[in-house]
Formats: structure tokens, C-alpha cells, sequence
């Protein structure tokens, strides 16, 4: 499910869980453990493997648990994004092809973005389901100005688009993004443990504001992903892939 190696004293976290690292409640406490438990790592990237970094929340699952799953997943998806956040140590993505809805969230809570290919943005709404606060606001971070553009249409880019807009930091060749990912790392991990641990946390103070105030929305959030309109737009949802596939 994830496999952690050490390169050049970097922890590189690999997502290996099926096909496209759907994200389900095993795979993010899976993640959100093996992160906290780096904290004394020097630099850690997280990346994914193939051509799929992450495809985003296992809808499926959604659908198969019933609202008590629902329930769960929403808190564990904000703790995988913040473990990263809030990593005290540098956090690179190296994401190697599609970062979709969740999948974006955990690669856009990452200090630095690197990306080879695939295309990358929040799909949330297209679903039909609402965003959480925690993924929101990340989001928010990343993009700036170009946050509600993304979340309202769900638009998905490429690495050069995402660039543009401040979801990617870094386009870089397929054969060469993991070693370029640890070189980075490795460059952060340089600048004193202390300093860079207070900076990181000035430059995230806004968003954790931001998310401390809308903690209260999670409930409607919460009761959202959990009613018939909203599973029933999943179903929808997961049908029109379906058919695309057929």
C-alpha cells in the first residue's frame, strides 16, 4: 500500500495501492501515519507510480460503506492533506501522471511540486459532491487567485497549465522526476531544521486560520456525502466512466 525507501537521506513515499492509488480510508491513515512518523526525516518526497499519482477518493467504497464510511473518510482525507502541510521537514511531490480531486489535494499540500505528465486539478464538484475544509483551503494555498476557477469547473491541467496557475511548481521529464524530486528534497533539507520549520509555519498561518474558522462546515459537509442526492450524483458519476470505458 506504501512503501517508504531512502535516497541521499531523503524518505521517498511511495502510494503503490491498485491500479491508481484511488484513495480509501486503509490507504490515507496508511499515509497519514507514515508521515507523522518521518517527522525527524531530513527532506521527504511523495510520489506515486505508472502513469497515476492519485485518482482521487475511491467513490466505489463510498458507495459500498454507507454512511458511516462517508463519516470517516472526510476527517481522514483532511489529516492525510495536513500531515503533509504540516510536515516540519521539506515536503516534495513528484507526481508522476494524474493527480485528480484528492490525489491533487495530497500533491498541492506539499511544499514543493514537481510534475512529468498526466494532467492534475479538483474535480470535486463535477461529482456532485461539496468540498471539505481542509482540502478547500489547502487548495487555496496553492492556487491563489485561481482557486475558484479550478474548483467551480473542475477543470483538469496539464503540467504546463498547472504551472501557470501555481498548482506545479516544476514540469520535468518523466525519466529524471524522481531523481530531480530528491535533489530538491535535498536542497530544503539543507537550510536549517528550525528556520524552515517557523517559516513554513508563517506562510501557513493564513490557511490554518482559514481552516480553524470553517471547521463548523465540515458538518453540513459530512451530512452532505451522506445523502441520497449526493450518492445518487456519485452513481451518476461513476456510470458516465463506465460507459466512456465501454
Amino acid at each position: 500500500m506504501i512503501r517508504v525507501e531512502r535516497r541521499d537521506g531523503v524518505a521517498v513515499v511511495h502510494l503503490e495501492h491498485g491500479k491508481v492509488n484511488a484513495l480509501d480510508l486503509e490507504l490515507l491513515r496508511a499515509a497519514t501515519a507514515t508521515v507523522r512518523d518521518l517527522s525527524s526525516a531530513s527532506a521527504v518526497v511523495l510520489t506515486g507510480r505508472g502513469t497515476t499519482f492519485s485518482a482521487g477518493v475511491d467513490l466505489g467504497r463510498v458507495l459500498d460503506g454507507g454512511p458511516g464510511y462517508a463519516a470517516e473518510l472526510i476527517p481522514a482525507i483532511g489529516d492525510a492533506a495536513l500531515a503533509l502541510f504540516d510536515h516540519p521537514r521539506p515536503v516534495v511531490a513528484a507526481i508522476n501522471g494524474h493527480a485528480i480531486a484528492g490525489g491533487c489535494v495530497l500533491a498541492v499540500a506539499c511544499d514543493l511540486r514537481l510534475m512529468s505528465g498526466g494532467r492534475i486539478g479538483v474535480t470535486e464538484l463535477l461529482v456532485g459532491v461539496p468540498f471539505p475544509t481542509v482540502p478547500l483551503e489547502i487548495v487555496r494555498h496553492a492556487a491563489g487567485t485561481a482557486t475558484d476557477e479550478l474548483v467551480l469547473t473542475g477543470r483538469l491541467l496539464d503540467p504546463e497549465a498547472a504551472r501557470e496557475c501555481g498548482l506545479v511548481h516544476q514540469m520535468v521529464a518523466t525519466d529524471g522526476l524522481l531523481d530531480e524530486a530528491v535533489r530538491r528534497a535535498g536542497e530544503l533539507a539543507r537550510i536549517p531544521g528550525d528556520v524552515y520549520a517557523a517559516t513554513k509555519a508563517q506562510l501557513h498561518r493564513p490557511t490554518r486560520e482559514r481552516i480553524a474558522a470553517g471547521a463548523a462546515d465540515d458538518e453540513r459537509v459530512r451530512a452532505s456525502w451522506q445523502s441520497p442526492e449526493v450518492l445518487a450524483a456519485m452513481r451518476r458519476f461513476l456510470g458516465s466512466l463506465d460507459r466512456r470505458s465501454a
